[in-house]
């Protein structure tokens, strides 16, 4: 039976067991996969005693990230866009280290919630790794607009710098919160913590254009706080990142076992449980 798990300190709460044993049923696949803690200092002995075990793959979450990117032998074009890894794919010719991140969020945006993104005005509200795991997959997709608001506007301002290459034909800019005051945008994403501690990015009124999404990384039982404040300022449809869990999950699936499992009952399911508790 093969084998893959999800590494992380903490990890007790992680969702990704029961995913990846969704994903299995579902596809008629033979694995297990387990949550393995590793020790803060201790994150790459423990990748290669389950690689030596016979593992086959493990998903990464905090705060490994970026030491698996270090880790990997080679390199998919999205994790070196990232600069971060959250999937390792391990093969005779090495490690192989992906993020799907990005490529969840998008999937959960145009398959789960329907929300076409070409041609539109995005918004990117955080500068940190969830943004630059994002910026690659969003950029894929062909937007009209996409707008990097940061705290720090030199932040946001690099990674306009570093990821011009790939705009295309998408605008690409950069600016603080406050200069956000007049615009409207079509998809505005949360990729910003501030939900983590129950509070709401400084955003300007007004921010959500008619018919608008507001999407935010983090999720839990009910609507988030940016959500909550997203509804209040007239987001048309809000929603959380759960959706995206899932899709990143079944990415890495893709990656490990070469077949792309349906995401969106897998996400029903995980909706129904929250619901109930």
């Amino acid at each position: 039976m093969d084998r893959y798990a999800v590494i992380g300190n903490p990890i007790a709460h992680s969702k990704s067991p029961q995913i990846h044993a969704a994903f299995a049923r579902q596809t008629g696949a033979a694995l297990s996969y387990e949550a393995i803690l590793a020790p803060l200092d201790g994150f790459a002995a423990t990748v290669h005693a389950f690689r030596a075990a016979g593992g086959r793959g493990m998903n990464v979450t905090v705060p490994f990230k970026l030491e698996a990117f270090a880790l990997a032998d080679r390199h998919t074009p999205r994790a070196h866009a990232a600069g971060a890894v959250n999937t390792l794919a391990f093969g005779t010719d090495g490690i192989l280290g992906d993020n799907t991140d990005g490529a969840g969020l998008v999937r959960d945006l145009t398959l789960n919630l329907g929300c076409a993104l070409a041609g539109r005005r995005l918004l990117l509200l955080g500068a940190g790794g969830a943004t630059r795991g994002a910026l690659l997959p969003l950029l894929g997709t062909g937007p009209a607009l996409l707008t990097i608001a940061n705290r720090t506007v030199a932040k946001a301002e690099e990674l306009v710098a570093s990821f011009a290459p790939q705009a295309g034909g998408t605008r690409l800019d950069a600016c603080g919160f406050a200069a956000l005051a007049g615009r409207q945008f079509d998809v505005v994403i949360n990729a910003t913590a501030a939900s983590l501690a129950d509070e709401v990015p400084p955003l300007p009124p007004g921010l959500y254009a008619p018919g608008a999404l507001a999407y935010d990384m983090m999720y839990g039982r009910g609507d988030t706080p940016f959500m909550t404040a997203a509804r209040a300022d007239g987001a048309a449809q809000v929603a959380d990142g759960l959706g995206m869990l899932v899709e990143q999950a079944a990415e890495s699936f893709a990656l490990w076992r070469g077949v792309h499992p349906d995401g969106g009952a897998v996400l029903a399911e995980l909706r129904r449980q929250l619901a109930a508790t």
